[in-house]
């Protein structure tokens, strides 16, 4: 019987297709960011009916040639819908493009994108770099010292609003799953936090939420943060940590481990495990430590802080 088996097959004969995709995955992206940066789909909503490839050039300002090109390629991608009428080629908003990739939605990832593509692809143009010497990127991608972190972060007002829509749009459609993960009734002071919390005074409360802070900082720091955290804390309180979790093995998910190269790229921090995490809140004191998968980006980790005896 004949072998369908490539193992021990000439080489010549074989088609690294998986890899070739890989190669090409950031045509994929920039494909995505440029028809969200030249407003593709918001016209398209505002039309509210199909457009040819130059009613769509003539409204966000592009080449005929260009713009056939880029929606060719995103209907490829199934972002839009392509529509025959009478000899003539028209466009409209897949549902999920109208949804995500609009201005306008409520759930729009527009922000986010924007960020992906005018900062964390940039310093991922240094990753080669950034594994070589285990420290992010900043200076050279653009010119500015690494020293304090979120002063990189922050450079400019501009950078600063850019980032805070892309930790909004981002919440917008994990919050629901993690704020739901834990009975979070018991809890009458809620506190959200941010600022420089290294440095601040930190308010009393019953509950404190840290959304994507400890994957930015090195073991040390954070387990400096969750000890102010806990001294601040009521009795019978508690920490709630939201990130993306890796298997405990490491072996995934594989958007996790994309995401740890990044803090690479761009903090002084990591991905971790949630017993990594268990680990940190228990060398700060916390206790009763738990985790929830919620089947989306992001995860929670919760670790309690006993009451007074």
């Amino acid at each position: 019987m004949a072998s369908h088996s490539t193992q021990g097959a000439p080489a010549a004969d074989l088609y690294p297709k998986k890899i070739l995709e890989y190669m090409e995955g950031f045509l994929i992206s920039k494909t995505v960011f440029t028809s969200c940066e030249l407003g593709v789909f918001d016209v398209l909503l505002k039309a509210e009916q199909p457009l040819s490839a130059e009613e769509i050039s003539q409204a966000v300002g592009a080449s005929l040639d260009g713009t056939q090109r880029l929606l060719a390629a995103c209907a490829g991608l199934q972002l839009l819908i392509v529509h025959h009428d009478k000899g003539q080629v028209l466009y409209s908003n897949t549902e999920e493009a109208r949804v995500f990739l609009t201005r306008s939605s409520p759930l729009s990832l527009c922000q986010s994108i924007q960020y992906s593509s005018r900062t964390i692809y940039l310093c991922w143009h240094y990753l080669t770099d950034a594994v070589r010497e285990g420290k992010n990127q900043y200076e050279k991608a653009f010119g500015v010292s690494s020293k304090d972190l979120f002063q990189a972060m922050y450079r400019s007002d501009e950078e600063l609003v850019k980032f805070m829509h892309l930790m909004n749009s981002i919440w917008n459609i994990c919050g629901k799953n993690v704020i739901t993960a834990f009975d979070l009734s018991p809890f009458k002071v809620i506190c959200d936090l941010g600022g420089d919390f290294f440095k601040d005074s930190l308010p009393v409360a019953d509950l404190y939420i840290l959304a994507r802070i400890l994957h930015d900082w090195t073991d040390e720091r954070c387990i400096k943060l969750l000890q102010r955290i806990y001294e601040a804390c009521k009795p019978g309180g508690a920490v709630l940590l939201v990130e993306a979790l890796l298997n405990e093995d490491g072996s995934g998910p594989l958007t996790v481990q994309l995401y740890s190269l990044n803090m690479l790229v761009q903090t002084e921090g990591r991905e971790r495990t949630d017993a990594q995490y268990a680990a940190l809140l228990t060398t700060a004191g916390f206790t009763n430590i738990q985790h929830c998968l919620t089947g989306k980006i992001y995860d929670a980790v919760m670790g309690y802080k006993r009451h007074e005896i």
